[in-house]
């Protein structure tokens, strides 16, 4: 078993050497990949210079992107209220997750994670000296949760969601059991997550808690932003907002724009928001669509709307009526479905979802409904739009469901002030 075990360390090495040259050559036409080399060039002298020599205790938190920041945020906002005197130091793998939040004022240093490595770890773990470190939902990297472990920092993973399908639970995953047991605390969403933990003996530090992003969005609408411009478009039709949409989606959504009744309007939010892809969806969706920053000087009497900037997508969803979430014709999955659920919006979205536990759910209580082409999608696009009344019931039964989800974030707390904050303070 030893020998086995650094087999797996020597190749999970390789993975990230291999991984580090894929990024560098990947640079070459791909901006994103030149976000994530800039933004880590002289990354430990951008530590040492805002930290070192400061008398404060820190607690590292960990995004892999966006997403998981939204899953965390909450969990951030409940430490910095109940214990100030700590700093947050916030991490991104991502360029998606660091560009947009690196200016997030409820964390007091936001940098990007330098790549895992034996050295890397070692060195950030110095530099931070957190009190403890909080994973959200997932990346497990090797080096750095081995360190923390050996600098005995307690470690917490939240939000977490696991599948069978996942190395942890095969036959060959003895280095990523082991990736798993340096968590001093385990916070998962679902009891199938906690049973799969159990089923290879990790039970002592496990707490099912649900999904902090339910507290997330249950906060997004009790502060949705109102859009004048927005209002205007929508004036007296129905809305099918579409978020974070790819290509794929998009050419779904073109397909149904022929069915939409007269009272019905579209607004599409694209994950993409490049010059280009604005372009090419103001092509496919030609005479029939105008763009958020014309819209000012634009009549009202288009039917399609095209948000060509990012940050309303969230708030957008209050003034929809049905919704249709991008990603689920991606290798990746689908993007974020609480946000209009939490609004009532029944939510439509492509096949891949299966690593979704709360799509899973929305499916399986009828309030989201999965699509595998465009005329499935317009069939039941159609008949929902048309009954009205079943339409206005879903609209309440959602809201009260995702209501009810919510809480996540007290439990976690409670353990985390308990167990950890209290007795370091």
């Amino acid at each position: 078993m030893p020998y086995l075990y650094y087999v797996q360390v020597f190749l999970y090495n390789i993975f990230l050497v291999l991984y580090a040259l894929g990024i560098r050559v990947t640079s070459l036409f791909n901006e994103k990949a030149r976000k994530w080399l800039r933004g880590r060039k002289d990354i430990f002298r951008q530590l040492a210079d805002a930290m070192q020599g400061k008398d404060e205790q820190r607690i590292w938190v960990h995004c892999a992107s966006l997403g998981e920041f939204e899953q965390g945020r909450p969990v951030i906002e409940a430490i910095k209220t109940q214990y100030p005197s700590y700093k947050i130091v916030l991490t991104f793998f991502s360029p998606s997750g660091y560009e947009i939040r690196k200016d997030y004022d409820g964390a007091d240093y936001v940098f990007y994670l330098p790549m895992d490595g034996a050295g890397n770890a070692k060195r950030f773990i110095e530099l931070v000296n957190p009190s403890l470190a909080i994973f959200v939902k997932y990346e497990f990297w090797y080096h750095y949760l081995n360190q923390l472990k050996k600098q005995d920092v307690p470690t917490m993973l939240i939000s977490a969601a696991f599948r069978s399908s996942q190395p942890f639970f095969k036959g060959y995953g003895g280095l990523f059991r082991k990736i798993l047991k340096s968590f001093a605390c385990i916070f998962v969403q679902d009891e199938n997550s906690k049973q799969l933990l159990a089923d290879i003996g990790i039970t002592t530090n496990v707490a099912i808690s649900g999904d902090t992003r339910y507290d997330r969005v249950v906060q997004i609408a009790e502060n949705a932003r109102h859009y004048d411009l927005i209002e205007r478009f929508k004036g007296d039709s129905k809305l099918l907002i579409a978020g974070s949409t790819w290509p794929e989606d998009e050419m779904v959504l073109r397909e149904a724009l022929h069915i939409l009744p007269d009272d019905w309007k579209m607004i599409i939010a694209p994950h993409e928001i490049d010059d280009k892809h604005i372009q090419q969806l103001d092509e496919m969706f030609q005479d029939t669509n105008t763009i958020y920053s014309q819209l000012p000087t634009t009549h009202t009497g288009h039917r399609v709307l095209i948000i060509d900037n990012i940050g309303m997508l969230s708030s957008l969803y209050r003034y929809g009526d049905i919704a249709f979430v991008g990603g689920g014709f991606q290798k990746g999955g689908i993007h974020n479905v609480l946000e209009p659920a939490v609004f009532g919006l029944p939510v439509f979205f492509g096949p891949q979802y299966d690593k979704f536990v709360e799509a899973k759910a929305l499916v399986s209580r009828l309030y989201a409904f999965p699509i595998s082409k465009k005329e499935h999608f317009n069939s039941l696009l159609r008949k929902l739009m048309e009954d009205d009344k079943r339409r206005l019931s879903m609209h309440k039964t959602i809201q009260a469901y995702i209501a009810g989800q919510a809480g996540a974030t007290a439990k976690i707390m409670s353990v985390l002030g308990d167990k950890f904050l209290q007795l370091r303070g």
